[in-house]
């Protein structure tokens, strides 16, 4: 359903210089699975969702979503993908079925075919209080739940979870990953992006840990756990993350060392 192959993203920062993103990500994730990029801040989970979902291009490698091509083929990407984020805009003017019914449209839906899926979804998400609710009156959670139906109006058979919790109260969250919980149920791959152990734990069928634009480890909570003679994921993912910088200062050392003694020889 998705396969990524050595994806990299390199960007020439002005303050950094060459910056390196994504360095040569590779995993796979399939229908009724919920996968789970874990990382802190910066670690390149955002940067491997744009590119996903066709908003970023990579400098190399390959991804697909449910056979296409997400550089050759993004217009057929975007139909068979809904994202999520916990930054999605709403449209101050429109209310929550307007904007609902825009997307809808834009991925091809319209008359009883597109009302049906609206009703469907207004029901289950527990929006039909909000229908003519304006943007610029939501709540947090409001505009959340606006953000997911949009996601979910096409139908997509591949939905992307970025950071979607981050910022909403403990209800919200707890709503949010209940309705993540279910669409996994229902067969769709799910790639689900966070920082936070305990929402990995409860969700996730299968992880990788990602930082500073690697991935780690990839596998299964238990499998992980065994390989890396961990207690439980948090003690894991620290224990990654503390080996990679520790390895990566290493390095950067002896690269030091090596042109020190270069200068020297000249």
């Amino acid at each position: 359903m998705i396969q990524v192959r050595k994806l990299t993203k390199e960007y020439v920062d002005l303050a950094r210089g060459h910056f390196v993103a994504l360095d040569s990500v590779s995993f796979d994730a399939q229908p009724g699975q919920i996968f789970g990029l874990l990382g802190p801040n910066g670690a390149g989970k955002t940067t491997a969702l744009r590119i996903l979902s066709t908003v970023l291009r990579p400098s190399s490698g390959s991804a697909h979503v449910n056979g296409y091509d997400v550089l050759t083929q993004p217009s057929l990407v975007r139909r068979h993908i809904g994202f999520v984020s916990n930054n999605t805009a709403v449209y101050d003017r429109m209310t929550a079925w307007e904007m609902v019914d825009y997307f809808g449209r834009l991925n091809g839906l319209e008359g009883d075919v597109l009302k049906g899926r609206m009703e469907s979804l207004f029901d289950r998400l527990q929006m039909n209080d909000i229908r003519d609710t304006l943007g610029s009156k939501m709540s947090t959670g409001m505009r959340q739940k606006v953000s997911i139906a949009r996601a979910l109006v096409h139908n997509p058979p591949v939905l992307v979870f970025d950071e979607a919790t981050s910022g909403l109260d403990v209800l919200v969250a707890r709503a949010l990953l209940g309705t993540v919980a279910e669409l996994r149920d229902q067969g769709k791959c799910i790639i689900f992006s966070t920082h936070i152990m305990r929402e990995a734990e409860r969700l996730c069928d299968r992880v990788a840990i990602m930082h500073r634009g690697h991935v780690l480890s990839e596998g299964t909570i238990p499998e992980l756990l065994e390989r890396h003679e961990q207690p439980d994921l948090e003690e894991l993912f620290f224990h990654l993350i503390s080996m990679h910088d520790h390895h990566e200062a290493k390095d950067l050392a002896a690269l030091g060392e090596d042109q020190s003694m270069e200068n020297s020889c000249s």
